[in-house]
């Protein structure tokens, strides 16, 4: 048997993965782009990246697995679970972090589900309450008209925005970390004429919520970052986490991808996974300059392109490529597959 980190021969458990899988999976700790088409095997391939770092001796605890579901997340974790409970002694550096008390010590979750239990755990180094509550978007739409009738703002639909659209903008303003005025501008022109009460509205907003120790969603992932740009929680993070794996990037927005550069700076034992041609998420902020900057803002990224199709036939994947090449900007792939021509 091949001990997993200690020969160049490859572990019997990566032995299912095809070539660009395989790479993906044993790659080192340089900042890794993994471009993963449609079908191409993704989950499956980020999950064996995890169990090969686990059986290359890292502690699980050390590792970050952000996912956008927790459905997502609790899948990804049970296929790891899978994959190590099948290694012997032969095959990894450490047995005891191959037990399922030692794999279910991955931090793994959704960003926010992340930030939630961080926070709690270090928040007060920023000097927030560990005993916050979180408000869901009913709640805070909810505090949101109580501040605009504290403000006494007209609650007729033609001549202020509704609860539900005044969150939509404070909500973009702090995801995509834009000034009001450019928000509104670019997404919300409709309500320029606003501008200066929804300002206030999103003051006593703010205040209201750190009077009444609650946060919301969007809260949890600004603190976060707060707390990771901060120089005490970042030695924090720095010393806790030293894999940090994100599926689905082409999905992050700017402050989620402010969040991995405050945790690693340079990159050391980031891995991205993503799609540029499948970001469809830019009406909840999310971003493809996030996907396609990667190798930018992290010199010395390596790129791995997933092409094998596992699902369609050829002469489908033969159309997807087409459109996909009329792209502006991309990262150039080219699916193929091995399930014949099609009908």
């Amino acid at each position: 048997m091949t001990i997993a980190g200690e020969s160049s021969a490859v572990p019997t458990f990566l032995a299912s993965l095809n070539p660009q899988q395989l790479a993906a999976a044993m790659h080192g700790t340089a900042p890794l782009l993994i471009i993963a088409g449609a079908g191409t095997g993704k989950t499956t391939t980020l999950a064996h990246r995890v169990a090969w770092q686990v059986a290359s001796g890292t502690d699980p605890a050390s590792i970050m697995l952000l996912t956008f579901t927790r459905r997502a997340a609790a899948e990804m974790l049970r296929r790891v679970e899978q994959i190590t409970s099948t290694l012997g002694a032969g095959e990894v550096r450490d047995t005891a972090l191959v037990q399922k008390s030692a794999i279910r010590r991955i931090c793994g979750g959704t960003f926010h589900s992340a930030a939630s239990a961080l926070l709690r755990r270090h928040g007060h180094l920023i000097g927030l309450h560990p005993d916050f509550t979180i408000m869901d978007r009913g709640d805070s739409e909810d505090l949101l008209n109580l501040a605009r009738t504290e403000l006494k703002l007209p609650k007729s639909e033609n001549r202020f925005p509704l609860k539900g659209t005044c969150l939509d903008i404070y909500s973009r303003c702090i995801n995509t970390q834009q000034e009001l005025p450019r928000v509104l501008e670019q997404w919300f022109p409709w309500c320029l004429e606003h501008q200066s009460r929804l300002g206030e509205l999103f003051n006593l907003y703010t205040e209201t919520k750190e009077r009444q120790r609650v946060l919301d969603f969007d809260d949890l992932l600004l603190f976060w970052n707060a707390l990771a740009a901060d120089e005490s929680g970042a030695r924090v993070f720095r010393q806790q986490f030293s894999r940090i794996l994100v599926d689905e990037y082409q999905d992050t927005n700017v402050l989620q991808a402010q969040i991995l550069k405050n945790l690693c700076p340079d990159g050391i034992g980031l891995t991205a996974v993503g799609d540029d041609a499948q970001s469809i998420y830019s009406f909840r902020a999310a971003t493809v300059r996030n996907i396609l900057d990667f190798p930018k803002d992290y010199p010395g990224t390596e790129l791995i392109a997933l092409e094998q199709n596992y699902r369609s036939t050829q002469k489908i994947l033969d159309v997807t490529n087409c459109v996909i090449a009329e792209a502006a900007e991309r990262h150039h792939k080219e699916l193929w597959s091995t399930r014949g021509p099609g009908a």
